[in-house]
Parts: structure tokens; sequence; C-alpha cells
């Protein structure tokens, strides 16, 4: 019995869908008088021609008609064949770790963009204390992470910005500036109440914690409805729900410090891919500050509101 090589096969389809014998040995990487062995060959086992002479170009005969349709399909069931008994790329898991409202849609889109790059990727995603995010880190718990600071950043900051902080309300909220300032947080290990407390203690404000809340979604919700005031970086105020308080009731806040740090060693060029995305988009409505050596800058065009549109992966970070 005759067997087939599938490589003709494969060969007669190039030049088919290429509709040329130059482009399908470019294409298969050989040359082309090896095309036109292989076509002559697949000839001579099936007895019969495939590509009409006579007429211009790549032309198909009747046989050579039913030859391609029956070896697109022999081929895919090879290729299903190889994939099923095959190895199978191990699913590699991006650990990150996600401070303040970082945390949100905008996150998911550069996650989903950077799986189209690298499809074999997963992710694990924990939100926690800066501080404790650093030492999860630095002990090789976690990739990658993005922290929020009232101090800078570590020197092996991949990306260094700072935001500036105001105090939002609801419409509904009134403030009464000989009455305690109702204050609503994700809790004392949020860095966004550390430097709002830090700030009304500074001025001899006194305060008093009217909602804590595990997720900053759920913090700006309560203010939203009328649970007080909260601090909120500026370029993240969504809707027309939140206020920005008048400076003249409440104290100036300082800006906080964003940062984005990666773990020695691991998957490089996904993780410098992730960091190079999430600091875009993060950074997309906020000037970047200037960055001492060592850390890392980014050149940003102007963006639209974050989570509206997929991010490009093909931002790189240039060494200072």
């Amino acid at each position: 019995m005759t067997n087939i090589p599938t490589e003709l096969l494969r060969t007669l389809i190039a030049v088919v869908d290429l509709r040329s014998f130059t482009k399908a040995a470019h294409c298969l990487g050989v040359t082309q008088p090896a095309v036109s062995a292989q076509i002559k060959r697949l000839q001579m086992l099936l007895g019969s021609e495939l590509l009409d002479k006579s007429a211009p170009g790549v032309t198909l005969t009747a046989t050579g008609e039913l030859v391609v349709s029956y070896a697109r399909r022999l081929l895919q069931i090879n290729d299903q064949i190889l994939h099923l008994a095959g190895p199978r790329a191990a699913v590699r898991t991006l650990r990150l770790g996600i401070a303040g409202d970082f945390a949100s849609p905008a996150l998911t889109w550069v996650l989903s963009g950077l799986r189209t790059q690298w499809p074999d990727i997963g992710f694990e995603i924990s939100n926690a204390p800066s501080e404790r995010l650093l030492h999860d880190l630095r002990s090789g718990e976690l990739d990658l992470i993005v922290t929020m600071s009232e101090t800078k950043s570590e020197p092996d900051a991949r990306f260094q910005w700072t935001e500036e902080l105001v105090w939002v309300r609801g419409a509904s909220t009134r403030l009464d500036a000989n009455a305690p300032v109702p204050l609503a947080s994700c809790g004392e290990g949020c860095a966004h109440q550390r430097l709002a407390v830090a700030t009304l203690e500074k001025v001899g404000r006194s305060y008093r914690i009217v909602l804590t809340a595990p997720s900053l979604a759920e913090v700006t919700s309560a203010v939203a409805a009328g649970f007080g005031v909260t601090a909120l970086s500026r370029g993240r105020i969504a809707g027309a729900d939140l206020i920005i308080c008048d400076d003249r009731v409440l104290p100036k806040l300082p800006d906080i410090v964003c940062s984005i740090y990666l773990r020695e060693g691991g998957d490089r060029d996904a993780l410098e891919s992730l960091a190079d995305a999430l600091a875009e988009n993060f950074q997309a409505r906020h000037a970047p500050a200037p960055a001492p050596a060592p850390f890392r800058e980014v050149a940003l065009a102007a963006a639209g509101p974050l989570g509206e549109a997929p991010v490009s992966l093909g931002l790189r970070a240039s060494a200072t």
C-alpha cells in the first residue's frame, strides 16, 4: 500500500494557499526547486496531475481540487493526534500583589492583553497593605507588586510616580467645620487612611471613623451614599456621585507615591511586559514624576478613562 508523506501534502496546500511556488518555499523554509520537486513527487505517487499547467498562475485540476480538500482534513487530524499525544505546555502562574485602588477594572484589561501575548500564563491576585506586599515579594511569595506609600520607593522599584490625593464626599454630605470629620476607609493598612488621619492630626482637626470596608470600591460607594468623606487619588475619581471637597473645609492632603516592583529571576519577559503595561495604564491620567536613578520612566500618550479600552503591551521602559 502506498503511503503519502504529510510533508508533500503541506507543500501542496502552501502552494495553493499562497498561489506561488516562491512564497510557499519562503514560508516552508526550503528552496523553490525543492517545492517543485515535492509537488512532482506527490503527483507521481497519485498518478495524476494536480496543477493545470495550461492555466495562468497556480490553478488546480479537478483531481487537484479533491486532493486538496482531503489533504486539509488529513493534516488537521494529523495535527490533532500530535497535540493530544505530545507534551502540553505547562501553565505558568504570575502572582500579583495589588495595594489600594489599583484593584480596579483597569487591571483586568491589562491582564487580558497580556494573555493575548502569553496564552499559557495564569494569574493569582492578592490585595494587602504595601508593607506586607513588599515583604512577600522579598521572600519570593509574589512575582510583581503595585504599592502605595507615604514615602519614596525603594531603589529597586521598576517604576515610581506620584498621585495627588483629595478629599471626596457624596452630594448629600455636609461638613461642619466644628464637628469631627466623618471618615470612611479601608482600615489602618490603607495608605490613604494613614495619610488622611496624619493630615487631620497635624492641624489638630478631630475625626471619627464612621465606616471601614475591605475594598476601596465599597468605601467609595458608601461615601457616595453619604457615609462621610475619604481620601482618593484625583485621577481615579469616576462618575458624578463623588464630589471633591473644598480645601477651605478640610486640610490639603499630601501626594501619595505609587511603585511597581518585580521579583528577581522568574519569567522576566512576561513580568517586564506586565509591569510596563501596568505602568502605562495606571499612569494614563497622571503626569509621571521625575524618578532618580536607577528608577525607570515611561513616556505616555494621552489616554481616555481607565478601563475603557484594552492597553497596548508594546511599551518598554528605558533605564535612566
